[in-house]
């Protein structure tokens, strides 16, 4: 089975053909293809590691959907000073299906 790690959003993620992952968010439109470039290394019968990356490898995704995470809630209060703040923050992301992986 081979498979690879990309970098996207800051972040390295495994993958592999046929595997949902939710990225973070990219500027597309639902149903599209996307292209990850940046491969760090692909694995299999033969593992290639890149220096920072493999040249020549990519691996191609379909977009299947936008939306926001459930809702982080960030509580800060200081004791006996009548003093408060919440706050709530949902993450955006885009979830895509790894298609292939091109070594």
């Amino acid at each position: 089975m081979t498979y690879a790690i990309v970098k996207t959003g800051g972040k390295q993620v495994k993958v592999e053909v046929g595997q949902a992952i939710y990225v973070e968010k990219l500027d597309v439109e639902a149903g599209a293809t996307v292209t990850f470039d940046e491969v760090v290394l692909v694995g299999g019968e033969k593992t290639v590691i890149g220096a920072p990356f493999v040249s020549g490898a990519t691996v191609v995704a379909e977009v299947e959907k936008q939306g926001k995470q459930k809702k982080v809630v960030t509580f800060k209060y200081k004791p006996k000073k009548h003093s408060h703040r919440k706050q709530g923050h949902r993450q955006p992301y885009t979830k895509v299906i790894i298609k292939e992986i091109n070594a």
